[in-house]
């Protein structure tokens, strides 16, 4: 059987009976990560697990074996260290982010043996079921811990519970489509069909075959009756995608299913019931539309009883490490040593996200295709150093994530109340005084409150 790279990375390798019974089944790639030389490019495509042998007193190293583990990106790290560190320090921080079994010497080679031996199996299983053929964020796109898309976790649960139609608003790639199919999949539906309709890919002349069906013989090329999109919904969700693209005589053949429930295919004269819940996403705000005259006051009002706002990516900067490192995990599984740099990172972080999730996957698609080396780096993105964009603390203090937290959470809640201040406190679930202090505290002083 052929040997298996290992990825050994050490300042001293001290574990050498353990050494001695691996070797016989791995091939030993050894690294001093005392001696930041970038051999790491030299890691035999496949290479799948690393070793990560900690010394005594290491601790002020930490991030430099950081950027090591970094740089080399293995699927799997298996830690060895002298004595299990306190639960407080560095090294048991970096431990847990980056290993997936920990040893204390003496360590028994043999059981080590079996623990890679487990882990190999597992990443090469990930490597084969992975998400490789992802095409776009899907329902990565909800992913976060921010105010903002917290905000949205709990709107959708809450009419994931009722049948009535929801609208989900938001900027282009804001992740709508995944909003819609969260509300189906947590729903009493879960179980039942979900059907989306792409209304900017929806002709007006094929408007009443596509959603409402037709008989056989109703049309020359009709040769046999085919149920349409509302009908096949039935017992499910019909997700209407970009109804802000619906032309006028669009939206007044979808009024009559949204007042009674029923459809009636093309060439017949019998009424269909039809139960599925409607979901409609826009980009566009549809009061907007209605006071132009572009969308129909009546179709709008059957629609917006219920709607979530999907903030736009720059108002969810917190976010973004997450998305990201998911979106690498999910899009490019072969390619496990391609990592964001710190640099890199600070970049996304910083940047202003016109183009939202699709610019950002765009983005990443981009630094794993360009980089020559094991990391991502901010030339690869197509990026430059930050000079506008997401609010940034100037240190890395408690103190100061608090108040980027307090300040992404004034901003949503003053954008989804229409600057309604009283509305606003409500959801941030404050006093109004405490609303104005906070206020006062993020605004630039000579700006007006």
């Amino acid at each position: 059987m052929e040997k298996r790279p290992l990825v050994w990375l050490s300042a001293a390798h001290s574990s050498t009976a353990a050494r001695d019974v691996l070797q016989a089944h791995w091939t030993l790639i050894d690294f001093d990560f005392g001696q930041p030389v970038s051999l790491y490019l030299n890691i035999p495509d496949g290479t799948k697990l690393g070793i990560l042998e900690l010394p005594d007193g290491v601790e002020a190293d930490m991030p430099r074996l950081e950027n090591w583990l970094e740089a080399l990106g293995m699927i799997y790290w298996v830690a060895i260290a002298p004595k299990r560190p306190d639960n407080r320090t560095y090294t048991a921080n970096l431990i847990v982010r980056y290993c997936s079994d920990f040893h204390t010497r003496p360590v028994d080679g043999q059981r080590l043996s079996t623990v890679l031996g487990h882990l190999w199996g597992m990443a090469s299983m990930m490597e084969s079921t992975s998400h490789a053929n992802l095409h776009d964020y899907g329902d990565l796109a909800l992913l976060g811990s921010s105010p903002a898309i917290r905000h949205v976790h709990s709107l959708l649960r809450r009419f994931s519970a009722t049948l009535e139609p929801v609208l989900i608003t938001g900027e282009s790639s804001t992740g709508k489509d995944a909003g819609a199919r969260f509300i189906h999949n947590h729903s009493i539906r879960a179980t039942g069909p979900l059907i989306f309709v792409n209304c900017a890919a929806l002709p007006s002349t094929l408007t009443q075959s596509e959603l409402f069906g037709y008989e056989k013989g109703a049309f020359t090329s009709a040769q046999h009756s085919h149920p349409g999109r509302l009908e096949q919904a039935n017992g499910g969700s019909l997700v209407f995608s970009g109804i802000n693209e619906l032309h006028l005589e669009q939206q007044s053949a979808l009024l009559r299913f949204l007042q009674e429930g029923q459809v009636q295919r093309v060439g017949s004269n019998t009424q269909i019931s039809t139960d599925g819940r409607v979901i409609a996403t826009t980009s566009q705000p549809l009061p907007e539309l209605v006071a132009v005259g572009l969308f129909r006051s009546d179709v709008y009002f059957r629609l917006g009883s219920l709607e979530v706002l999907l903030p736009p990516l720059r108002d969810r900067c917190e976010d973004i490490p997450t998305l990201a490192n998911a979106l690498l995990d999910a899009s490019f599984p072969g390619l496990a040593r391609k990592r964001l740099s710190h640099a890199a990172m600070h970049c996304l972080i910083n940047h202003s996200w016109p183009g939202n999730l699709q610019e950002l996957q765009n983005r990443l698609r981009r630094g794993v295709l360009l980089s020559e080396q094991a990391t991502i780096e901010p030339s690869d993105l197509g990026l430059r150093p930050p000079r506008a964009g997401c609010y940034q603390p100037s240190n890395l203090s408690l103190q100061a994530f608090r108040d980027q937290a307090d300040h992404q959470a004034l901003i949503y809640s003053l954008r989804l109340s229409n600057n309604n201040l009283s509305e606003a406190a409500r959801v941030l679930k404050i006093s109004r005084a405490s609303l104005y202090r906070l206020i006062e505290k993020h605004t630039p002083k000579g700006d007006a409150t």
